[in-house]
């Protein structure tokens, strides 16, 4: 490899670790305290829906749950996925839970599917499994050791706070995202208009 194809590559991984660093460590720059000496970055609250002629495909998805498993998001194709980031030592992730919680067991067997990417920057997998269990979690989540799932979501509507929820449409495309902690009706006003289009 010449001088500058080593520079060239040295470059490019240095933004990507500047990404992730900019999203987690601005998790210690803002609002909203965890435990006294955590913090995250507090989401506007802003939720956006896209009609489906704007819509940009989901990057490619896949690695390790919680419990161990393989899981390809692709495998879900045709159904409404829902995606939520979230970190076992942000307080918002923990109000949201048990919304997410109830909101995958209402809307499974109407074809949708629940997907957690937990944030591996400040966290660890063995907290990770405690939240998840805490909160009775049923729908699978993976470990983003490296944030490599989160940076993966650059371009038309990336997370850039802890939590963001995400849904995909049937066809693998972002159709909304929401910033931030989610109740009930926030959530299903994103997954309902996109389960309602025609398949």
């Amino acid at each position: 490899m010449t001088a500058r194809g080593r520079r060239t590559r040295r470059a490019a991984g240095a933004v990507a670790l500047a990404a992730a660093a900019l999203l987690l460590s601005a998790c210690s720059a803002t609002s909203g305290s965890v435990d006294g000496s955590t913090r995250y970055v507090a989401g506007d609250g802003s939720t956006v829906l896209l009609a489906p002629g704007e819509r940009a495909a989901a990057p490619a998805l896949a690695g390790t749950t919680l419990d161990g498993d393989a899981l390809d998001i692709a495998s879900y194709r045709g159904k409404v996925v829902v995606v939520n980031l979230w970190a076992s030592w942000c307080s918002p992730c923990r109000a949201e839970a048990g919304v997410l919680e109830s909101t995958y067991t209402e809307t499974k067997g109407k074809g949708v599917e629940f997907v957690g990417i937990v944030s591996g920057g400040k966290d660890s997998i063995d907290n990770a499994r405690a939240f998840a269990r805490k909160f009775d979690m049923s729908y699978p989540s993976m470990f983003d050791a490296d944030n490599s799932l989160v940076l993966a979501f650059r371009g038309q509507l990336p997370p850039s706070a802890i939590p963001t929820t995400l849904v995909l449409d049937r066809e693998g495309r972002v159709a909304a995202r929401a910033l931030g902690e989610v109740d009930r009706s926030r959530l299903l006003g994103m997954i309902e208009p996109v389960l309602a289009e025609a398949s």
